[in-house]
């Protein structure tokens, strides 16, 4: 019984040390060589561990209404970029520039940059517009 009572333990022990392991991802889920464009109002803004979201409504092809879910990075390092958690507000009408998902079946993509209805630009200013990706070289 003592036997059974210690390997349970030791393998709780392991999946409870082993959770940080899963809470994060690597960014390969985008594809980092291509960008999107969106012009769209902010559905949600989530300013929440361990990466903020925006949630934004735009009108694909055939007038057909699409939310896009853009991942950012952490709270902390936003603030420390000049973020807060009102920089960004549901209705607000914005452009987006996103690194898309690989996975064409949902509509989502890692930050960029946002233009917001002041003009006001957030992130990356040089590829607001969609600018040119840099993509390095490999020999």
């Amino acid at each position: 019984m003592k036997i059974r009572s210690a390997i349970t333990f030791v393998l709780m022990a392991g999946a409870v040390l082993g959770m940080p392991a899963f809470a994060h991802h690597s960014f390969a889920m985008f594809d980092q060589t291509k960008q999107v464009s969106l012009n769209g109002t902010v559905t949600e803004f989530q300013w929440t561990n361990p990466h903020a979201f925006i949630h934004v409504e735009i009108t694909g092809d055939g007038g057909v209404k699409e939310t896009w879910d853009i991942e950012l990075n952490s709270p902390n390092n936003l603030k420390r970029q000049g973020w807060s958690s009102s920089s960004v507000k549901v209705g607000d009408k914005v452009v987006l520039v996103a690194n898309p998902l690989r996975e064409t079946a949902r509509k989502g993509g890692l930050f960029i940059a946002v233009t917001l209805p002041d003009g006001k630009v957030l992130g990356d200013a040089t590829r607001a517009g969609g600018g040119p990706v840099n993509v390095p070289v490999v020999p």
